[in-house]
């Protein structure tokens, strides 16, 4: 019997929306193997430490974490190795002189399965916040939390 796989596939960064301000998104297709897509249809891939590279003209994402696909054979693939994603010229061209700049990078923000099927990653050019900026974060996180339960009570 075939296991029953879900549509809505969401694998978040969140560590990238504490660690950095996110100035400007791009949707990105993802070139993958056989097995790998099949690890992401199950939920088993995170962007804990993952970052972005234009080299050549083309993206790489780095370090991307796709656990090895249970049923998969001899032809399983790595869970870490270097994966290109698809963007237009135009797009590539605007995420290479953000990040040439001094304190920008290119940070995954989420994994998706999108109505196709296929796999996609929401990029983002990021500035790196300071310790204080990461502070005002978690103040502003705490007091929307203290207002909500204030309303609900």
């Amino acid at each position: 019997m075939k296991e029953k796989i879900s549509k809505n596939i969401q694998i978040k960064n969140k560590r990238a929306t504490f660690d950095y301000e996110l100035l400007d998104t791009f949707t990105a297709g993802i070139v993958l193997t056989g097995t790998e897509i099949k690890s992401i249809r199950l939920g088993k891939a995170s962007l804990v430490d993952t970052f972005c590279l234009v080299e050549k003209g083309e993206v790489w994402v780095k370090n991307m974490y796709i656990a090895e696909y249970f049923y998969g054979t001899y032809n399983n693939h790595i869970a870490r190795r270097d994966r290109k994603l698809l963007l237009t010229r135009k797009e590539i061209r605007k995420l290479e002189t953000a990040s040439r700049n001094n304190g920008f990078t290119i940070v995954p923000t989420r994994l998706f399965i999108n109505e196709k099927g296929l796999a996609k990653v929401i990029v983002a050019i990021a500035k790196g916040k300071k310790e204080y900026d990461k502070r005002d974060s978690i103040k502003e996180r705490d007091d929307k939390r203290e207002m909500d339960r204030a309303f609900k009570h």
